[in-house]
């Protein structure tokens, strides 16, 4: 662990030895002050020598002068090191993130991603930079400070570094507490962010249902989690602290009994005592700055252990072999059989053959397998048994890219990212012209709409898009898929969360954007796939029934039932509003 951690200093190899080398003299200059001071005293002084003692201490003040400028560069060179570490590794954790599986995001909350990018690097940045800084200038002090003390007396040097192991062990003992500690409030962190994450993204919803109760409810037992853990960890804390204080006072009491006793047998003289207490001060210091060093070391390292978790995660699973294919569309599931987990299986032995041009619409009860299927055809996730073909090609020999590139989505939930008109729009081909643009806004019906706002295609559509309008964003997302011109197209319920006003315009669209193209749609409202090629009934992950809407009704089965009901209902409502009327 920790050398990996060192081989994010090897871009900055410049500046970190120009920092250790400016720590170097520090840790020398730390050294100058016994020196200057006990040569004051035994000499200086006794001698009645005032130009001396003068010139003492102006080369001090000189001495001190550089240590200040050596110090800011050790600090600001120093952070800016670290924060270039922290940047480096945000880029790594976003390129990795970027390559997960689905299946990682099915499993793992954003706001507790988000934790690991923030506050979890910014702790790695501080150690990255304070870390080698304070190992080095510490323990050359505490090197230098000793073998200086032993020139003045070697055996109360020896007597007070016999109290250094005791200081040590308690470090050692504390510290696999302070682990444990910080990598639970690490935890309780993340839990708490992503509970925010939830809740702030869903506060319209919030709002609408009155729940904020419930919220503060949900939030609070984070929130108390939080300051079990915390406390736990400044416990942790609180003894390592105590006990390294505790320790570092014993010197002070040593110091008071073996140099009293020192100087009572006449071992030492009193210009070298108090030169020696002098030199004491300057060897504890950075002792104890060694020791409260643990506490960033263990708030540094958990950090980067869950960096390193992200790290070392499975990327999506490329074949080494794949190339760019160009698609006609041309679709085949081959028995196929998939799940998402051990316990449940969705799909089972599914075949189906899809022929370029065709549009196949998909129905059946919720959960029973159709936006499985429009998954596993961009090869979002590995399927268990089978092979998907495409254009005669299995999707594992097609690059990700590739593959994806000549598909398009069109969701019930769309994703707008926080930006303009025209910025949503380009995601569907980053290098299209304005003139582009402009028409496949036209092809989705949304160009009006656009032209009529003060700042045309450069207006801001908010966070996910909230200043917009449902069949508003939805013809955002069309129009974004009308600019990438994908081989094949998938409708997932693309029209379901919207009205009927709303959906007639929005089909129209779906309708042109269709044209040439191999369809899949996922719908609910069968009214709106009549006219498909083909209708596969999916129930229990398996195809019950196929064939186009006229022959689906003749069979008389689930199709039927299905199509019936929907319209039963609405006959329904209206024969009880004629019933009210007369």
């Amino acid at each position: 662990m920790l050398k990996r951690f060192i081989s994010y200093y090897k871009p900055h190899k410049l500046i970190f030895c120009l920092d250790m080398l400016a720590s170097l003299f520090i840790s020398l200059i730390g050294i100058v002050y016994p020196i200057i001071t006990r040569k004051t005293l035994n000499t200086y002084v006794p001698e009645r020598n005032i130009k001396m003692i003068i010139i003492g201490g102006c080369s001090l003040l000189g001495i001190y002068i550089i240590r200040m400028l050596l110090r800011f560069f050790v600090q600001y060179y120093g952070h800016v090191m670290g924060v270039k570490m922290q940047a480096q590794m945000r880029k790594e954790l976003f390129e990795k993130i970027e390559s997960l599986p689905y299946t990682y995001f099915d499993n793992h909350e954003t706001g507790k991603i988000l934790t690991r990018m923030t506050s979890d690097l910014q702790e790695v940045s501080e150690l990255a930079h304070h870390g080698p800084e304070n190992f080095f200038i510490c323990g050359i002090t505490v090197i230098l400070s000793f073998v200086y003390l032993t020139t003045i007396n070697v055996y109360l040097s020896l007597i007070l570094f016999a109290v250094v192991p005791l200081m040590v062990g308690v470090s050692i003992v504390m510290r696999k507490r302070m682990k444990n500690a910080f990598m639970e409030s690490r935890v309780a962190v993340s839990e708490i962010n992503g509970a925010l994450e939830s809740s702030i993204t869903g506060i319209r919803v919030t709002k609408a249902f009155t729940n904020d109760e419930k919220e503060l409810e949900k939030f609070e037992i984070g929130n108390s989690a939080f300051v079990k853990a915390r406390s736990k960890a400044y416990k942790a804390m609180g003894q390592f602290h105590a006990s390294s204080s505790f320790i570092t006072d014993i010197f002070n009491v040593v110091l008071i009994i073996c140099g009293g006793i020192f100087l009572y047998k006449e071992l030492i003289d009193f210009p070298d005592y108090s030169a020696f207490i002098v030199s004491v001060t300057v060897f504890i210091s950075p002792l104890s700055t060694l020791i409260a060093f643990v506490e960033q070391f263990e708030l540094g390292i958990t950090g980067f252990k869950r960096f390193v978790e992200i790290i070392d995660e499975k990327e999506e699973n490329e074949n080494p072999n794949a190339k760019d294919y160009p698609i006609d569309g041309n679709i085949e599931f081959k028995d196929v059989s998939f799940a998402y987990n051990e316990e449940k299986g969705v799909l089972n032995h599914i075949s189906f053959k899809i022929k370029k041009g065709e549009v196949i619409a998909l129905v059946g009860p919720s959960g029973g397998g159709k936006t499985t299927i429009c998954h596993l055809l961009p090869n979002f996730y590995q399927i268990n048994e089978g092979q998907i073909l495409v254009d005669d090609h299995d999707i594992n020999d097609f690059t990700f890219k590739s593959l994806r590139g000549q598909i398009g989505i069109v969701q019930q939930d769309v994703f707008l990212f926080a930006g303009s008109m025209k910025d949503n729009i380009l995601y569907g081909r980053l290098d299209a012209s304005d003139e582009e643009v402009i028409e496949a806004a036209k092809k989705a019906n949304i160009h009006d709409y656009i032209m009529s706002l003060p700042n045309g295609y450069n207006t801001m559509v908010g966070e996910r898009g909230v200043r917009l309008s449902g069949g508003q964003k939805q013809r955002l997302s069309i129009a974004r898929v009308f600019l990438k011109d994908p081989r094949i197209l998938i409708l997932d319920e693309a029209t379901s969360a919207l009205d009927n006003t709303t959906e007639i315009l929005i089909q129209r669209a779906l309708d042109e954007l269709c044209k040439g193209r191999t369809t899949l749609v996922v719908a609910h409202r069968l009214s709106t796939i009549k006219n498909a090629d083909r209708i596969f009934v999916i129930a229990k992950g398996r195809i019950i029934e196929s064939g186009n809407h006229n022959e689906l009704i003749a069979l008389h089965g689930t199709y039927e039932k299905l199509y019936q009901a929907q319209f039963r209902t609405k006959e329904d409502v209206i024969e009880s509003l004629e019933k009210e009327i007369e």
